[in-house]
């Protein structure tokens, strides 16, 4: 075939921007991970380690996250509803129970066919479980009609960041540390990311004196900040964040006119604490003080990715919009239109999620003993990691408090921050190269996330079984300290 000047497109005429966003979780060390996995699936055996651990990413059943049975038998009866004509073998020779069936039946009802396009927003009867979900959830109506249905929570994300970005101009405060799904899709977009730092000190609560500060700071630069992004609990830092922060985030959001973006996607993945959510909080201080609150806006996002369900591959997902002008809400739906439907299927599953077996149906007890059971396994490895974490000479980390993930700090010795210039890569960064080289384990450095200056960490899901792994750290840990001291 030609060569590359015969081609339109080569990497210097592409969009810029695509260019200059970043997705650490996805970066350089997963791509190297996937290719040691596919070495040692071909039978070679020459690496110094037999598994790669994907703990770079909050991908639940790909660490072996087993799927909820009574969402999967309904899933199975949605995709294939030929089964329902056999409902004395499904239910007398495969397990299934009554109430399997009886909801698999209400959201064919409900969808037609899963293969079908639905509403662009979703279908308005899974829209009506979600409203009902959060009723229940914050003690406040919700109505079907602010609630979108979405691919996951980042595709909410990538929609709400699009109506609100209007020119490059246009700024959104983001947490740091933070997903990288928003300083990316920022980029994409040509938009300002205004960082505000979390407290690590008050494990990675937040500070209005400090995102104050960076909201001034922006403006002044000539900034129109637009939001606030608070992903609470958080990723990648765990933390859960208390009544008397999400308080002061909405007064602050109030005084300068902010629209809260809270992604709240690990809502039930909370160890610590209790998870409170912006909507009810909002709420609660429009109780407090009438008219005070009525237009701080709030988009809150949730999905089917996390918590004990961890159906990443299904991509459900949803956002509700609180306190929106109508015209702009119009403007939202215009623009998931463009993409015609979240994905059916995964719409379902969120039906599923907001709505799972109640005591006294037949599903009920393996739903809660499953559900349990992962909940109470994620909490076990997430404390026996952080203390592996406390064995480490140079590590810091704080008492897990949530989501999938501990982001401990690494003190690193000058030597090794030496030999990382040499390669041109940030101190975390060889790190973690050196880690995934050694053991297996993938792991992203703290740089990918945003991180003080000055100081180095590196995240890490709890999601993987078994404890062989975290040993495997603990000995290249070591190991690599005594290599640059």
């Amino acid at each position: 075939m030609g060569s590359t000047a015969a081609r339109r497109l080569n990497i210097n005429n592409i969009n810029p921007h695509v260019k200059a966003a970043k997705y650490a979780v996805r970066g350089e060390l997963a791509v190297k991970s996937e290719e040691y996995r596919a070495y040692l699936q071909a039978g070679l055996t020459d690496l110094p380690f037999s598994q790669v651990v994907s703990a770079n990413i909050g991908n639940p059943q790909q660490l072996d996250q087993k799927p909820l049975t009574y969402f999967r038998q309904v899933l199975s009866l949605l995709e294939n509803p030929a089964l329902l004509n056999h409902e004395e073998v499904l239910l007398n020779q495969l397990g299934y129970k009554p109430d399997v069936i009886e909801r698999a039946r209400w959201l064919l009802s409900k969808v037609g066919s899963v293969g079908a396009y639905s509403a662009s927003n979703g279908v308005p009867a899974i829209r009506q479980s979600i409203a009902d979900f959060l009723e229940r959830r914050d003690g406040f109506p919700a109505s079907q009609a602010d609630i979108y249905l979405s691919a996951g929570a980042s595709s909410g994300v990538n929609t709400l960041l699009h109506i609100l970005c209007a020119d490059e101009n246009s700024g959104i405060l983001v947490p740091i540390p933070q997903y990288p799904l928003y300083t990316a899709s920022l980029a994409v977009l040509n938009a300002k990311c205004v960082e505000y730092h979390l407290d690590e000190s008050r494990h990675w609560g937040t500070d209005v004196k400090v995102m104050r500060e960076a909201y001034e700071k922006a403006t002044a630069e000539g900034i129109d900040v637009r939001a606030i992004v608070i992903i609470n609990p958080g990723n990648p830092t765990g933390a859960s964040l208390p009544e008397e922060d999400i308080r002061a985030v909405i007064e602050f959001a109030k005084q300068e006119r902010l629209v809260i973006i809270a992604d709240e996607v690990y809502q039930t993945n909370v160890f610590i604490g209790e998870f409170i959510s912006f909507k009810k909080m909002l709420r609660q201080m429009q109780q407090e003080t009438p008219g005070a609150y009525d237009y701080v806006e709030l988009a809150s996002l949730h999905s089917v990715s996390k918590g004990m369900v961890g159906e990443c591959g299904h991509r459900g997902g949803y956002f509700e919009l609180v306190n929106f002008d109508p015209e702009v809400q119009a403007e939202i739906y215009k623009f998931v239109s463009i993409m015609l439907c979240s994905p059916v299927i995964g719409q379902c599953l969120v039906q599923l999620m907001v709505n799972p077996p109640k005591v006294g149906e037949p599903s009920y007890e393996l739903y809660k003993k499953e559900y349990d059971g992962i909940f109470n396994g994620l909490q076990e490895r997430a404390s026996a990691l952080h203390k592996a974490f406390e064995q480490m000479e140079g590590v810091e980390c704080g008492t897990p408090q949530g989501s999938m993930y501990l982001f401990p700090t690494i003190n690193l010795p000058p030597k090794a921050a030496e030999a990382a210039a040499l390669e041109g890569r940030t101190p975390d960064e060889f790190y973690c190269m050196r880690l995934l080289e050694a053991t297996g384990v993938c792991v992203v450095p703290g740089s990918g996330f945003g991180q003080k200056d000055g100081s180095l960490h590196f995240r890490t899901t709890f999601l993987a079984p078994g404890t062989k792994w975290v040993g495997s750290i603990i000995k290249f840990h070591k190991e690599f300290m005594d290599k640059y001291r």
